[in-house]
């Protein structure tokens, strides 16, 4: 879910193009979780799904709209969680819970011949087969992917302040509060999109927010964007009842710091909100990371998409010739561009 910072700090629209060159460190499980409730029947929610049952819909996210970004000139780097602190538990918990409920109700609907969508996209979940074949894909298209030691946009915020990329990209905001110098949004989704619950069509395009500017133009520091986390929520922390984003940021311009905040509101939820704020602060972070573009393999492409998982031979080939022509003008025209 995400902290939520509406209606505080605002992104700046962009077109594709203006992205051109840029590396992006994307927040995989983020992604993958939008190709899992996307990519499905607007009926009956059901996912995508090869001869032998297993699900698709990521694969197939993955594979065209990562060839979309790569064509408009943006080198994706995936990264993918790894340990989640331990005072996440309660959240993981929660979730599970959520996904389980959610997936009766959507087999409830089913039953009754009902539209399932919404119920089916609240089931989705991450799998380690989900996420292994993602990596296998993503090998093969010469895509790099970083495995974080914990929470992946913490390590797509450290990737971003070392100058190693352009910014973080994910829809939720939590890699400001790691500190990501700059976020990329709506990457996964530009084009043209339906509204949930609406036959309402809009185009979608991809937003930037700088953090030093929104910091700026809210007059506080990042330690206190920090705070205002705490106080509507993260996803590890339940959040100040009745405190919303504007009223966190009065509370944070009044009494300044953590210490002075915890003496005026009444903190809800087991975790301890230091732990929380100073793990925002320093998070553990993949460091030694090496970013390195590849050739895309296309035997193996087409093995593990067309013969394994049963996509269009005659659409894969095409992405696969998209994936080559970029990466061969990506190494004529700059092989810094590539391989730096």
């Amino acid at each position: 879910m995400g902290v939520n910072l509406e209606g505080l700090i605002e992104g700046k629209e962009v077109e594709l193009i203006e992205l051109s060159g840029k590396k992006i460190a994307i927040d995989a499980y983020n992604t993958l979780y939008q190709f899992l409730s996307i990519i499905r029947d607007r009926i009956t929610g059901e996912p995508l799904r090869d001869s032998k049952g297993r699900i698709t819909s990521h694969l197939s996210g993955l594979f065209y709209r990562t060839s979309n970004l790569i064509e408009a000139g943006i080198k994706p780097i995936f990264v993918f969680d790894g340990e989640p602190p331990i005072f996440k538990k309660r959240t993981v918990e929660e979730r599970k819970t959520i996904r389980e409920k959610a997936k009766e109700k959507w087999e409830e609907a089913l039953k009754k011949g009902e539209k399932a969508i919404t119920y089916a996209q609240a089931a989705s979940q991450l799998t380690e087969e989900i996420i292994e074949d993602s990596k296998k894909l993503l090998d093969a298209m010469g895509i790099p992917w970083v495995q974080a030691p914990s929470e992946g946009e913490a390590t797509c915020a450290y990737l971003c302040s070392q100058g190693l990329v352009f910014a973080a990209g994910s829809q939720d905001m939590d890699s400001l509060l790691f500190g990501s110098p700059r976020l990329v949004r709506n990457l996964s989704i530009t084009g043209k999109r339906k509204l949930p619950r609406k036959e309402v069509y809009v185009e979608v395009k991809p937003e930037i927010i700088e953090l030093q500017e929104a910091l700026s133009n809210l007059g506080i520091t990042r330690e206190q964007l920090v705070i205002i986390g705490l106080l509507v929520g993260t996803d590890y922390n339940p959040g100040i009842e009745r405190v919303g984003p504007k009223t966190a940021l009065k509370l944070v311009k009044e009494h300044k710091n953590l210490k002075k905040i915890l003496e005026n509101v009444k903190w809800q939820g087991e975790e301890d909100p230091e732990e929380i704020y100073n793990f925002f602060l320093k998070p553990p972070v993949a460091k030694d990371v090496k970013i390195e573009f590849k050739k895309p393999d296309r035997e193996k492409i087409i093995k593990f998409m067309v013969e394994e998982h049963d996509f269009s031979l005659e659409r894969v080939e095409k992405v696969v010739e998209t994936l080559e022509k970029s990466f061969s003008a990506g190494t004529q025209s700059s092989l810094k561009g590539w391989f730096k």
